[in-house]
Order: structure tokens, then sequence, then C-alpha cells
């Protein structure tokens, strides 16, 4: 139709005349709430970022005669890395006399792969380079996977402490908890010297 009945047709709709294919011949356009459209394609991109995933490295390091209590917290922060879908980079830092003592960080980078097996596994088998040697963990589920779960295990929390707040007394003053008591303690109070008459 030609250009000028297509902006006649739009204004009789209060719409506007948008055009969705320029290389097209002839060009195609769109009778549309142009404000409406855009507003949904924002919200659309929202979405799609908010459930886009970056993909981070966190970094641990260790040393090779680290203590056992010391072992155990750093293996608590890459449990944490891992089930919340982030890589693991752990780096074994040699000095002095231990660079010549390499298989003692093999053995502990190993150990620690172990323990984790069943949240990462190996992604970049241990090097060495210069004093460090160098492992990369990779988590078994995506990132995208452990944010949901996280989103439905807030939820899952939030809904228990509304579940388990009392309906009818909800933030109340102390002085208005103790006046309640005090009444309710009232009340009891003569049904127990009626009964002991």
């Amino acid at each position: 139709m030609p250009l000028a009945k297509a902006l006649e047709l739009a204004q009789e709709y209060d719409l506007d005349l948008v055009e969705v294919a320029a290389t097209a011949r002839p060009p195609v356009c769109k009778l549309m709430d142009y404000g409406k459209f855009k507003y949904e394609s924002a919200m659309k991109a929202r979405e799609a970022r908010k459930n886009q995933a970056h993909t981070v490295i966190k970094e641990m390091k260790l040393r090779p005669k680290i203590d056992p209590h010391d072992y155990d917290t750093k293996k608590g922060h890459v449990v944490r890395f891992l089930k919340q879908g982030d890589k693991v980079k752990i780096t074994i830092m040699f000095r002095g006399r231990e660079q010549s003592r390499p298989e003692l960080g093999f053995r502990l980078l190993q150990r620690l792969a172990s323990d984790v097996e069943d949240l990462g596994f190996i992604e970049s088998n241990p090097k060495q380079d210069g004093r460090n040697m160098i492992m990369v963990l990779g988590p078994h589920k995506k990132k995208t996977e452990a944010m949901a779960e996280a989103r439905e295990a807030q939820a899952a929390r939030k809904a228990e402490r509304q579940g388990y707040a009392p309906d009818d007394h909800v933030d109340e003053s102390p002085d208005a908890a103790r006046a309640r008591a005090d009444a309710d303690a009232d009340a009891e109070a003569p049904a127990q010297s009626s009964s002991d008459a």
C-alpha cells in the first residue's frame, strides 16, 4: 500500500508505522505501539541478562606444608565456589628448599581434587609454573543451574520464615507482648480458683 495511505491508517488507529525490514523490496512496515514494543524488548533483554551466567575463575593459594585446619578452611572455600558454579584455580606456592620437592605440592593438589570430586573435576592437570604449581577445577553443574538452585533455596527459606511467624501477633512491641501475657494469666487465674472451691 502507498506510504500516505499507511500513515493515514496508523493515525486512524492511533498507532505508529514502523519499518520492520528495510532491505526487502518493497520495504515491510508494521502498525504497532512503538513505545510498548521498545518497553517489551527492553524487558526481554533484561530477563536474558538476569539468566546469563558469567564464568568466573576464583583463585585459592596454598603452601605445601599447610596445617590440617587451614587445609579444611581452604577446602571449604573451594567447595563453596564449586557449588556456586565457578571454576577454581588452585595455586601451590613453593619457597626456598620446597622448590626441590614438587611432589609435595602435587600430592596436596591430588588430595584436594579427590576431596571435592563430587562437586568438581580436574579441568587442567597440575603443572609447575616457576615457583608455583597450578591446577584448575571445574564444577560439574553449570553456573545457570547453580544460580537457579540458589534462588529456589532462598525462596524456600523465605517461605519457611513466613510460615513460622504467628499471624495474630506480628511485629508486636515488648510492652504489648507483656500486656497480652498478663491478660492471658488473669484469664487463667479465676478458672483455677473456681476449680479449687
